[in-house]
C-alpha cells in the first residue's frame, strides 16, 4: 500500500493555513489547498481527504507534494505549464507576413483571413493571430496626399508657430466653411437601439435643402464663433469677417488661419482687409487641411450631430447645428497643438522619399 508523505506543520504554518481554510473572502483555490494540508497534517491519507473535500485523490496528492517541497508559497500559485507546442514555425509566420505586405490575392485588392488561409494552408484563426502580432490590418485603408505647395515649409512653420507661440495681445482663430450640409429625412422611421440589435436608418432619404456653416475656432479657449448661410462665395465670407469684427474685442489683433479657397483671396476681400488692419490671414499649405484646427470641430459636429441625424426641414437642420454650437461653447476646451514643425517636416520627408521610390518602380 502506497503511503503519502508525512506533513508536519510549525505553529505559524498551522495558524496561517487554518485561517485561510476558514476564510470566506479570500482565494477559493488557496482555501481548498489549505484544507488539504491541514487534514494531511492530522495524519489523513489522500483518499480520505479527497472523500471529505469532494476532490480527486490525485489532486490531494499533488498539493500535499507541493507543500512538502515548497511550503506555503507552493500553495499560492499553480505550477508552470508550458502549454501546447507551437504548430506554426517562424518560416511559416514570415511567409504570411511577406505575402500580406508584398502580394495581392487573385481577383481582389487585399487579403482577408479566408483568402490568406486558403493560400497558405493555415487556419483563419492562425492568420488572424499572425496579423495581430505583427500589427497588420489589410482590411483598413486610409487616404492621404502630400502637399506639393512650393511654400509648404514657410506656411507650415507660420501656422504651427501660431499654435505653439501665439502672439501677445492677439487672438488666433482657425476658420473655414463646411459647405453643402444636407438636411436629410429618411423615407421610413428607423428602428431604435435595443439589446442584441443596433439602431437602424433606411439607406434612402429625402433632401430638404442645404446649408453652409462658417466657423472660427478660438485656439485659446476652444470657443466657436459661427453662422450659417445658403452659399459660400466671397460675399458670404465678407459677412463672416464682419461678424468676427463685431464679436471679438476691438483691442485684439486677429490672426485667422484659413485654407486656399479662392473666396479667401478675392480682390474685394483683400480690399476689406486693408480697411481692417487688425485682421491677419495665414494660409495653410495646399492639400494640408489637417493643419486647420477647426476641421477637428467639424469632424465632431458630423459624428455627433449630423451623420445619424434625421431632419424633416432645412430649419430643423440649422437649429440642430446651432444647438450643438451652443452646447460646445457652454463647456469649451482649449485647443492644444503638440507637434513641432520640425517633427512634421521629418515625417513629410520620409513619406516623400517613400513615394518617390514607389513612383520610380
Amino acid at each position: 500500500m502506497r503511503i503519502a508523505p508525512l506533513v508536519q506543520l510549525t505553529q505559524e504554518q498551522r495558524a496561517t493555513l487554518g485561517k485561510a481554510a476558514r476564510s470566506t473572502s479570500g482565494s477559493v483555490r488557496f482555501a481548498q489547498r489549505a484544507k488539504i494540508i491541514v487534514l494531511a497534517a492530522e495524519g489523513r491519507q489522500d483518499i480520505a481527504i479527497a472523500h471529505d473535500l469532494g476532490i480527486t485523490r490525485q489532486k490531494a496528492a499533488r498539493w500535499r507534494a507541493r507543500f512538502v517541497a515548497l511550503g506555503i508559497d507552493g500553495l499560492r500559485r499553480d505550477a508552470f505549464r508550458p502549454g501546447r507546442k507551437k504548430q506554426i514555425g517562424p518560416d511559416q509566420t514570415k511567409a504570411v507576413v511577406q505575402r500580406t505586405l508584398e502580394q495581392r490575392p487573385a481577383n481582389a485588392t487585399h487579403w482577408s483571413t479566408r483568402t490568406m488561409a486558403r493560400a497558405t494552408g493555415l487556419s483563419e484563426a492562425s492568420v488572424r493571430r499572425i496579423w495581430k502580432a505583427h500589427g497588420l490590418k489589410p482590411h483598413l485603408l486610409r487616404t492621404f496626399k502630400l502637399s506639393n505647395d512650393p511654400r509648404f515649409v514657410e506656411k507650415l512653420e507660420d501656422v504651427v508657430g501660431l499654435y505653439l507661440n501665439p502672439p501677445a495681445h492677439a487672438l488666433v482663430l482657425s476658420c473655414d466653411e463646411k459647405s453643402q450640409i444636407q438636411a436629410l429625412d429618411r423615407t421610413q422611421p428607423g428602428l431604435p437601439l435595443k439589446k442584441g440589435r443596433a439602431g437602424t436608418l433606411t439607406h434612402d432619404y429625402q433632401r430638404h435643402g442645404t446649408t453652409t456653416l462658417f466657423a472660427a475656432l478660438n485656439t485659446l479657449d476652444g470657443t466657436v464663433v459661427a453662422t450659417q448661410m445658403q452659399r459660400h462665395r466671397h460675399q458670404e465670407w465678407l459677412r463672416f469677417l464682419a461678424l468676427l469684427e463685431a464679436q471679438t474685442p476691438k483691442d485684439k489683433e486677429l490672426h485667422l488661419i484659413v485654407d486656399n479657397y479662392a473666396t479667401h483671396k478675392h480682390p474685394k476681400v483683400k480690399r476689406w482687409l486693408k480697411k481692417h488692419p487688425r485682421f491677419h490671414l495665414h494660409f495653410t499649405p495646399t492639400s494640408a487641411s489637417w493643419l486647420n484646427a477647426v476641421e477637428r470641430f467639424f469632424r465632431d459636429l458630423t459624428e455627433r450631430q449630423l451623420r445619424r441625424g434625421v431632419f424633416k426641414s432645412l430649419a430643423q437642420l440649422q437649429a440642430a447645428i446651432t444647438a450643438y454650437i451652443q452646447g460646445h461653447n457652454a463647456n469649451p476646451r482649449p485647443f492644444i497643438w503638440t507637434a513641432k514643425a520640425s517633427d512634421i517636416l521629418e515625417k513629410v520627408k520620409r513619406a516623400r522619399a517613400k513615394l518617390n521610390t514607389l513612383q520610380t518602380v
